[in-house]
């Protein structure tokens, strides 16, 4: 009965790690869809409008919140602003930041942009606390400014 009770409790501790593992991987699962109602925007500047080389784009987010990166909260995420990027990275892995895609990590809701003279877009992707867009992604709608 001893042997019996023994090989119980170390089948139960190897068992152990792996249903942690799923049950981690089922949260992390869930934290990353995203309610139906979530949109993603940019204020200002308005599509079609004419900027100076330099300029502040203000983000917008509803039916979520924003939280830096490595901050793992349900319904929340944080922005990567694209610049003149005309197919989307691979939504389903971190976007890459490059000069194009532009990480705002520590949760900001605007920046400012300097861009050359010109016609230009711009689209908004949520991420999750790891850079991730969320199983349905949220992405703002592609606006154009004109740099003058």
């Amino acid at each position: 009965m001893i042997k019996a009770n023994s090989l119980l409790f170390a089948s139960a501790l190897m068992l152990s790690p792996l249903l942690h593992a799923a049950e981690h991987e089922a949260k992390t699962e869930a934290a990353e869809k995203t309610p139906q109602q979530a949109k993603l925007y940019i204020i200002s500047p308005k599509d079609g409008e004419k900027v100076p080389q330099t300029f502040t784009v203000k983000f917008g987010l509803s039916g979520m919140g924003v939280a830096p990166a490595g901050v793992q909260r349900d319904n929340t995420g944080h922005h990567h602003l694209l610049i003149d990027v005309d197919d989307m990275p691979d939504l389903s892995k971190p976007l890459p930041a490059t000069k194009n895609i532009v990480h705002f990590g520590g949760g900001q809701t605007e920046t400012q942009v300097t861009l050359p003279p010109g016609k230009h877009t711009l689209q908004l992707v949520l991420g999750n606390y790891m850079h991730v867009p969320h199983e349905n992604p949220i992405v703002s709608k592609k606006i154009t400014v004109v740099v003058e």
